[in-house]
């Protein structure tokens, strides 16, 4: 039977692991909050604690003393913090998504703040998500349960990444958000103009309808479109509260 193939070094293992988790966090007590509810949910990734975003970078590239990759594997997963010293967490994201080797790499900002520019930044930047930092030991609980279940059980890694293809043999798809009467694209802070390209590409349907929701557009609908000409599909905003299924 194949055994799986991992992203970090690229050839069968004889031992399953579990998916790394990269956590970059400065505050030692939110690690510490971190690390025991991850115990208590029963989540057993392992995880590496980088302090810095300059930290990060040094990591995620293998330079210095993060340069043994059995050591120091790649994450499957980043948690990362907005405000860092050395480097913020918007650099390091920014960074990130300009490195082929890491295209599927998925980051999932955890902050405190609740500026929506912020929270704009980060999804323009890449985020895959952008999730509150909790106040107390229980809702980290639940946040690590949360982790868990939706990044490591029902959503998959990209697997041309993965394994290192190249990101862009696949079919390319943007998830833009489109005033319906005016036919205008969404921009983050450059407002709403008439060209795709310049529009802003959410990635995923949910983070496109976070932002609309977070930003109250109204009159908007989600537009995915694919590398093939002429080919596109719009979709309804979610409404808030409603799965879609």
């Amino acid at each position: 039977m194949p055994c799986r193939t991992r992203f970090v070094n690229y050839f069968c293992c004889t031992v399953q692991e579990e998916p790394l988790i990269l956590l970059v966090e400065d505050r030692d007590d939110d690690v510490v909050l971190l690390r025991r509810s991850f115990q208590q949910a029963g989540v057993g990734n392992p995880m590496q604690v980088v302090k810095d975003g300059e930290e990060a970078v040094a990591y995620l590239s293998g330079t210095g003393k993060y340069a043994e990759r059995k050591e120091f594997p790649l994450p499957e997963l980043i948690l990362l913090d907005l405000k860092l010293p050395r480097v913020d967490g918007f650099e390091v994201l920014r960074w990130i998504r300009t490195q082929p080797a890491l295209a599927g790499l998925r980051v999932v900002v955890l902050s405190s703040s609740e500026n929506i520019r912020d929270v704009n930044l980060a999804y323009a930047l890449g985020a895959n998500s952008f999730l509150m930092k909790p106040t107390d030991l229980k809702e980290y609980v639940e946040l690590s349960s949360f982790l868990n279940d939706y990044w490591f059980v029902l959503s998959k890694t990209p697997q041309a990444s993965r394994n290192g293809a190249d990101p862009k043999s696949r079919q390319k798809k943007e998830v833009l958000l489109r005033k319906r009467e005016s036919g205008r694209f969404y921009a983050g802070h450059a407002g709403w103009v008439k060209a795709k390209k310049e529009a802003l590409d959410f990635e995923r349907i949910e983070l496109a309808e976070a932002v609309a929701s977070a930003e109250r557009l109204e009159g908007v609908e989600i537009v995915l479109v694919y590398d093939h000409p002429d080919c596109e599909l719009s979709l309804p905003v979610a409404v808030a509260g409603v799965r879609r299924t």
